[in-house]
């Protein structure tokens, strides 16, 4: 096992890297994960550590509070512990990517660092990631691909 996702710097990129790498994890899998990934960032504080046993009594505050056990968090981890390892990487080297850890010329490495340091918790450092949705979708874009037309 890795050490676990660091923040992945780029060194000087090789001239000889393949110009057209491919993704294995389908689109419509990375736009999932997107569209959740929003929902679960615009989760609020817990403001009612007790609510009241019927939702409409507590103005039903609490589906936009970020509970343990947030359905939203529980989809995600489950739907992201599903993805294949080699989804799971792609997952992981596209939000880098996004993020700008390197360019598109830098897939291989950014790939291979991913590989390296994959583990058993990717749903968890994902989704520590505060810009996720934004780091996932720009490193779709420098793919070619894009979540305008996907539908959840």
């Amino acid at each position: 096992m890795g050490r676990g996702y660091g923040r992945f710097r780029m060194s000087q990129s090789d001239p000889t890297a393949d110009s057209g790498p491919e993704l294995s994890i389908a689109t419509d899998k990375v736009c999932f994960i997107v569209v959740k990934a929003r929902e679960f960032d615009a989760k609020d504080l817990v403001t009612e550590p007790d609510p009241a046993s019927n939702p409409t009594d507590d103005r039903m505050i609490s589906v936009l509070e970020d509970h343990k056990d947030d359905p939203v968090y529980r989809e995600i981890t489950a739907f992201i512990g599903a993805l294949s390892e080699d989804e799971q990487i792609d997952l992981v080297a596209l939000a880098w990517l996004g993020r700008g850890d390197g360019g598109i010329e830098d897939w291989s490495e950014l790939h291979g660092q991913a590989a390296s340091e994959h583990n058993r918790r990717t749903a968890q450092y994902l989704l520590g990631l505060p810009l996720l949705p934004d780091y996932l979708e720009e490193g779709l874009s420098l793919f070619g691909e894009s979540c305008e037309s996907y539908e959840a």
